[in-house]
């Protein structure tokens, strides 16, 4: 009698456990998509900035009687060339990656604001400062 009793009990049971699972995929669903959701609204308001923070960095590149800098791949490229350097050897100039100066010169990848200040001054360097730079 009590093994009726309970198959009665856990039908009932199990019926609830299924719905409660298929609340659960559901809400992660939609937890998914609002976090997607997030991330687009993210990047439009970053991307919408940008055009703000270059507009800043001309005023402050006039402002200092200069242009805003621009990086062009093949003038890192060829600017390594002029300095008789490896791309490993520019990359420990520009305490970055070999691979990264192997992107940035390739023009697949730009590089960060960070990075675009060491480029820059290192297109101001001779051979001699770069030779002494790379000197322990």
């Amino acid at each position: 009698m009590a093994r009726k009793e309970i198959k009665g009990e856990l039908g009932s049971l199990r019926k609830t456990v299924t719905a409660q699972r298929a609340a659960i995929a559901s809400l992660k669903r939609d937890v998914k998509d609002l976090v997607s959701q997030v991330r687009g609204l993210h990047k439009a308001a970053v991307h919408q900035a940008a055009p703000d923070q270059a507009q800043a960095q001309d005023a402050e590149a006039r402002a200092r009687g200069g242009r805003r800098f621009q990086f062009k791949a093949e003038v890192l490229a060829a600017k390594r060339e002029q300095l008789g350097l490896s791309q490993q050897a520019m990359a420990a100039l520009l305490e970055a990656s070999a691979l990264s100066v192997a992107r940035w010169e390739s023009g697949k990848v730009a590089p960060r604001a960070a990075q675009l200040e060491r480029i820059r001054s290192v297109l101001k360097m001779g051979k001699r400062e770069a030779l002494a730079k790379l000197q322990p």
